[in-house]
């Protein structure tokens, strides 16, 4: 209970921080475009290389589900909609809680046993304002970034097994893949990414900015953060799965 109101109350005040400062224009930008880049470094890679095997993976078991039931036409159309509305978002919720969410709590609990952050409060600099706001922002469009990465990655790989493997025909597969995708499934990947960055970058600054005891401490919060937020992650990506085959209606070809 106490750690979910601090976490909630740590969204409010970061949210909010960070709506007011790019309104009011002062809003490190700086900040959040070297943070962002830090992302991008430390997750871009592990994440092309997970989206490879998962493709890989869907696309045996969905091709050979569908070779023995007699609907390998419908190959293109499975792989495609189960990578852009579970697939990709999931991947990058791992990619975005465990090297982005580490890398960020081990930074600000850093900070935080080296008594940075109180020097930050002393001098009435607000840490959260500063430090954290910044990288609440560049987290949200690096996990945008990371999952169409993970989309494109992940089809292309399930269109050059089906297709270079001769199980389907490329059009088969690409018609397929029209008929049934919408637009809002790309949507619903976005938004999950979206939220799964937010929510992976409150745990991350909690952990860390709550971290005691010198390094030991700083490990225990990193590994705190990255079981958390996986736990909330899929707690998330159920509710709102859920909530999207309840609310827009599913395409029939």
């Amino acid at each position: 209970m106490r750690t979910t109101g601090a976490m909630t109350l740590l969204a409010l005040t970061a949210s909010s921080a960070a709506v007011s400062d790019i309104l009011g224009r002062r809003f490190s930008w700086s900040e959040c475009v070297l943070q962002a880049w830090f992302m991008v470094r430390v997750s871009l890679l592990p994440t092309i290389l997970v989206a490879i095997p998962f493709g890989v993976i869907v696309s045996v078991q969905v091709g050979g589900v569908a070779q023995q039931i007699g609907a390998a036409s419908f190959s293109g159309a499975v792989n495609g909609i189960g990578v852009l509305r579970q697939g990709a978002p999931l991947v990058t919720s791992l990619m975005i809680a465990g090297a982005v969410g580490s890398a960020m709590c081990s930074d600000l609990g850093a900070r935080t046993v080296r008594e940075e952050v109180d020097a930050m409060r002393v001098m009435g600099i607000d840490p959260v304002r500063r430090l954290v706001a910044p990288r609440l922002v560049a987290a949200v469009a690096v996990a945008l970034l990371l999952n169409v990465v993970v989309a494109v990655t992940a089809i292309g790989t399930g269109y050059a097994l089906n297709v270079g493997g001769g199980d389907v025909s490329s059009g088969t597969y690409l018609g397929s893949f029209v008929s049934f995708a919408a637009p809002s499934d790309l949507l619903l990947a976005e938004v999950k990414a979206a939220i799964f960055g937010f929510i992976a970058t409150i745990v991350a600054a909690h952990k860390g900015l709550g971290a005691t005891g010198g390094p030991r401490g700083v490990a225990e919060a990193v590994n705190q953060a990255v079981v958390l937020s996986f736990i909330l992650l899929a707690l998330v990506n159920v509710g709102l799965t859920q909530a999207y085959v309840l609310l827009v209606p599913q395409r029939i070809a």
